[in-house]
């Protein structure tokens, strides 16, 4: 991975982690990693957990960011995510699936996304 889309990677998830903590959420994890893989970004508000994508683009030359978030994708997001729960500091109530796709610098957070 070159340099620039590590830049514009780490920009699209800072300002996705901007976004929900203007709402009230709290960062507990960034770039969660294990032997299968890497969580963007784990949040909490309450009791609630949210396990968050974010797809950054600067064009649509490929497709709209969340459209690369595909079902091989979602599961292992949910089998990293239930990785990261055997180790969270406590048990949440509820556990929600967002993506945040950005697309030339424009966020779209879309909750419950799978």
């Amino acid at each position: 991975m070159t340099d620039a889309r590590r830049r514009l990677g780490a920009s699209g998830e800072a300002q996705a982690a901007a976004w929900y903590e203007a709402r009230g959420y709290e960062v507990l994890a960034r770039n969660w990693r294990c032997r299968a893989g890497e969580i963007d970004l784990v949040l909490a508000r309450g009791r609630r957990v949210v396990v968050c994508e974010v797809k950054t683009r600067t064009t649509a030359i490929y497709g709209v960011p969340a459209e690369a978030v595909t079902p091989a994708k979602q599961r292992r997001l949910r089998a990293l995510a239930a990785t990261w729960l055997q180790e969270a500091p406590f048990a949440p109530q509820e556990v929600r699936f967002d993506v945040a796709a950005i697309l030339g610098g424009r966020l779209e957070v879309i909750e419950g996304a799978f």
